[in-house]
């Protein structure tokens, strides 16, 4: 099979929030009402066995310790404060929230992996960040501190996910690194559901179809074309393909649930997008490119995890392999 190019790849990750861009629809048309954490546990659990059961490795070649951190942050403990948040907040200002995490991403790759934060990445997070405010916030909107506590919490989660996932799950076959957060953060959610909200007493036939769809396609392939992402690009490259969720979400509710699109909404949906795609360009010099790609033949297995795939795009690095991470 050919290597993928850099722009296959970023198309592929990005497909992951895309699809979950699909999740509101699903989720409002199709499944029990008031059932979020019920939802997301059918998400992750079935979707954790699936890609187990197809993975050729099945034990993961990183400590346990470590996957069940990496569970926690990017399935169970962001799954949690997602829903928190969603409960107390407005979807637009969630949204909004959410559309942090591209710059916190920056940071804290800043910090964990030694890249550095380009000015590119800045502007392009501030206009990612009015673009999903212009697409989705609304003034009456009533901000509750619990809510924003969550919604922030969840950001953070899922960032700090991505980026751990990159610092030390670099060698792990995707497949195998998916399933067992899928796995391992389903099974965390399973006591917070049934304190929560319990079992629904009964599931129609549209119900059934909806849980099939997001283990199977927003659970299962969503989150291995993820992980396959971020093993193979910068973290804040990613990061910003978060972006395309809010942009998906509005689009679908406007073209099939009959919702209404504004000016302002199609100039916001815009500038998330540029912002997504912006990132995504090659930049850098043709030295820094070559020093990365010898550096990347040279260095050892453990030393390649902290660098970023080439053409470098939204940071370069600011240290030496010398100092990759463990």
């Amino acid at each position: 099979m050919p290597t993928p190019t850099p722009w296959g790849v970023i198309m592929r990750t990005g497909l992951a929030p895309a699809i979950w861009g699909t999740t509101y629809a699903v989720t409002s048309e199709l499944l029990p009402p008031g059932r979020p954490m019920f939802a997301g546990m059918l998400r992750a659990l079935p979707a954790g066995l699936i890609l187990l059961t197809l993975a050729p490795v099945k034990r993961p070649n990183l400590a346990w310790w470590k996957i069940g951190v990496l569970a926690a942050l990017n399935i169970g403990v962001f799954f949690t404060l997602l829903f928190v948040g969603a409960y107390r907040l407005p979807g637009g200002v969630a949204s909004t929230v959410t559309s942090f995490q591209p710059l916190y991403v920056a940071v804290l790759s800043s910090v964990v992996l030694r890249t550095a934060i380009s000015r590119r990445t800045v502007l392009a997070g501030m206009a990612g960040i009015a673009g999903v405010a212009l697409l989705v916030l609304r003034a009456d909107a009533v901000l509750d501190p619990w809510g924003l506590a969550a919604a922030v919490g969840s950001s953070c989660c899922t960032g700090a996910g991505l980026v751990m996932a990159k610092r030390w799950a670099a060698s792990v076959p995707p497949m195998t690194l998916a399933g067992w957060q899928l796995l391992l953060g389903g099974a965390m959610l399973v006591p917070a559901t049934l304190m929560v909200e319990g079992l629904p007493t009964s599931i129609d036939a549209k119900g059934v179809g909806g849980l099939v769809y997001l283990a199977t396609v927003g659970g299962a392939l969503a989150y291995l074309l993820w992980f396959s992402g971020i093993q193979r690009l910068v973290p804040t490259q990613v990061s910003f393909l978060t972006l395309l969720t809010p942009v998906v979400a509005t689009l679908l509710g406007w073209a099939a649930l009959g919702q209404t699109l504004t000016p302002l909404q199609s100039v916001g949906a815009v500038l998330a997008l540029a912002a997504a795609v912006f990132t995504q360009l090659p930049s850098g010099s043709v030295a820094e490119r070559n020093a990365v790609e010898r550096c990347a033949v040279e260095c050892s297995a453990a030393e390649r995890s902290a660098l970023p795939t080439v053409p470098i795009a939204a940071d370069a690095p600011a240290a030496r392999a010398g100092d990759a991470p463990d």
